[in-house]
C-alpha cells in the first residue's frame, strides 16, 4: 500500500474545491455567453431599406418617404416604421432624419409660413434650413442627421443615419 493516504479532512477539501468550481463555473458561464455573443454574430450588409419611391420621380422639393424594416431585439421582432424628408441636389440625393434636435420632435418641410423654404419644428420653433443646418437663434443646437442612400433598379433605398455631412 501506498502511504499517500488522503485524510478526511483533504477529500472534504477537495470536494468542496471541485463543487464549488462546477458552482461557479455555472454561473459565469451564461454572464460571459451574455457579454461575448454580440461580437460573435453575424451581420448582414442589408442595412438599407427599399422605397416605394422611384429616383427619377424625386426633385428639389423635399417629399415625406415612409419605410420600414424589421428590428430584432434579443428575442423580440417587430416592424418599425421610420421616415426621411428626401430630395435631389443636383445629381445628389440627399435624405434627411425628421427628428429635430431640440428635444426630438418632427419637424415638416415648410411648415411655418413665416419662413418658407425650410424644416419647422413646431414644438418649440425650431427651424432648419433645406440643407438640415440649424438656424441660428432657434432651439436646435444641430444639424439634421442624414441618412445614407443607394439606388436599386430605379428605386430609392434608405440606409442607417449618420451626422449631416451638408453642413460646413
Amino acid at each position: 500500500m501506498s502511504n499517500n493516504r488522503v485524510s478526511r479532512r483533504q477529500f472534504l477539501s477537495y470536494t468542496l474545491t471541485g463543487v464549488g468550481g462546477f458552482m461557479a463555473a455555472g454561473m459565469l458561464m451564461p454572464m460571459l455567453r451574455f457579454a461575448i455573443d454580440p461580437v460573435l454574430q453575424k451581420h448582414e450588409g442589408g442595412d438599407f431599406v427599399e422605397t416605394e419611391h422611384k429616383i427619377a420621380d424625386l426633385t428639389e422639393e423635399p417629399v415625406k418617404v415612409d419605410f420600414s424594416y424589421e428590428q430584432v431585439d434579443a428575442w423580440y421582432k417587430s416592424q418599425v416604421t421610420d421616415v426621411a424628408w428626401v430630395y435631389k441636389s443636383g445629381d445628389q440625393i440627399i435624405a434627411l432624419s425628421p427628428v429635430c434636435k431640440h428635444l426630438g420632435c418632427m419637424v415638416d418641410w415648410n411648415g411655418d409660413s413665416a419662413h418658407p423654404g425650410q424644416f419647422f419644428c413646431p414644438c418649440h420653433a425650431g427651424r432648419y434650413e433645406k440643407n438640415g443646418k440649424n438656424v441660428a437663434g432657434t432651439p436646435p443646437l444641430g444639424p439634421l442627421d442624414e441618412f445614407e442612400v443607394q439606388e436599386k433598379d430605379g428605386y430609392l433605398m434608405i440606409g442607417p443615419a449618420k451626422a449631416n455631412t451638408l453642413v460646413k
